[in-house]
């Protein structure tokens, strides 16, 4: 069909009038963080303990089971995911419903784990002044869970330990263990470590459980570097709000299971001992209970604890404000360090993480 002149002449002046949209400019890249300032997550995550996944590099960090206040209510062992060990962010709780092999207690100091292609999750379950608290384990798929209760572990009267809470698993010399235990001045109280099954899901023989520490230590985490074994334990009132002197103390050994000495010469298994590593300050009360320590890109140490910001140091009705923190570890004439032995409270350079394993 031929087209009228009239008729294509208006059709070539509209097409003249036809303007191309105007490019749409790209975001701006985001700016890379450079400095932190603690606390790095709130507003609770006590008796933190960090798993780095070997699939995807993310951090996870879990939290003893803690009121987070009005409009948040209780998290069940609470987890949070970050890339850097500074921006964190909440992304469920571990347990849907709480285990049901104990009547009461709370869910405390969980302790994850990469074990055998899956993740376990090994934890307390107590209340305070608990007569026969224990130990249980949950698994997941999933670093992130939610994970599948499997269960007691053991309870204190079955270990013949008192306060037998704060797990803390470790493998050493193709050999898997769990060491535990808490503040008693009962017979036969302390740190202890007791050698696990080849699937680190029982327990083989009760027995077999051997002391490292006195009874005035709790959180136990045993760092191996170079020629010698790091044993980090908190000591004091973890949950006295702004007056809380909680601290963290260290020993070493040349074998895993001990004796463990502190700089003064002192075996740990004696009450009063440990060389200081960290403790509070004007601004921040209670720092301790540490997770394990992680070693970022560039090689450099970070220390992982909790503590209590004097200004603001409770949950409104509910717990102490137990906020996550992050300081650079150091190492002196072979011993760990932390710049003044007290938490940062300015801002500080961020790990380097340049790369997801």
């Amino acid at each position: 069909m031929k087209i009228k002149p009239s008729l294509f002449f208006l059709l070539a002046l509209a097409a003249c009038g036809k303007s191309e949209p105007p490019a749409v400019e790209p975001p701006p890249a985001p700016v890379k963080k450079t400095s932190y300032t603690n606390p790095v997550f709130t507003p609770v995550m006590a008796d933190p303990s960090v798993l780095r996944d070997p699939a995807s590099g993310y951090f996870f960090v879990f939290g003893t089971e803690d009121f987070w206040g009005p409009g948040q209510g209780t998290k069940l062992v609470p987890i949070a995911r970050s890339e850097n060990l500074v921006d964190w962010v909440y992304i469920r709780d571990a347990f849907s419903t709480k285990p049901g092999w104990k009547a009461d207690g709370g869910i405390w100091a969980p302790d994850p784990a990469y074990v055998n292609g899956q993740y376990y999750l090994y934890y307390s379950y107590s209340v305070w002044a608990d007569s026969n608290p224990g130990i249980g384990l949950a698994t997941s798929l999933r670093p992130e869970g939610p994970y599948t209760d499997l269960g007691k572990l053991f309870m204190s009267s079955e270990m013949g330990v008192p306060n037998a809470i704060d797990p803390f698993y470790m493998e050493d010399g193709g050999q898997k263990y769990l060491f535990f235990g808490s503040y008693s001045s009962a017979a036969n109280n302390g740190t202890w470590g007791v050698p696990l099954a080849a699937d680190g899901k029982s327990v083989p023989d009760k027995n077999a459980k051997f002391k490292i520490a006195a009874g005035d230590f709790e959180g136990v985490i045993i760092e191996k570097r170079n020629d010698y074994y790091y044993f980090f334990g908190s000591k004091n009132n973890c949950c006295d709000g702004a007056a809380s002197v909680y601290q963290v103390r260290v020993g070493r050994s040349r074998a895993l299971r001990g004796p463990y000495i502190d700089k003064e010469g002192k075996e740990i298994t004696q009450r009063g001992s440990g060389s200081l590593l960290i403790a509070r300050n004007d601004k921040i009360a209670g720092p301790g209970h540490n997770a394990r320590i992680i070693t970022d890109d560039a090689g450099t140490d970070w220390f992982i604890y909790h503590g209590i910001e004097v200004a603001n140091p409770m949950i409104p009705n509910g717990p102490n404000r137990r906020a996550l923190f992050l300081d650079k570890l150091t190492w002196q004439d072979g011993w760990p360090v932390i710049a003044g032995g007290t938490p940062s409270t300015t801002a500080q350079p961020v790990p380097v993480f340049n790369k997801k394993n």
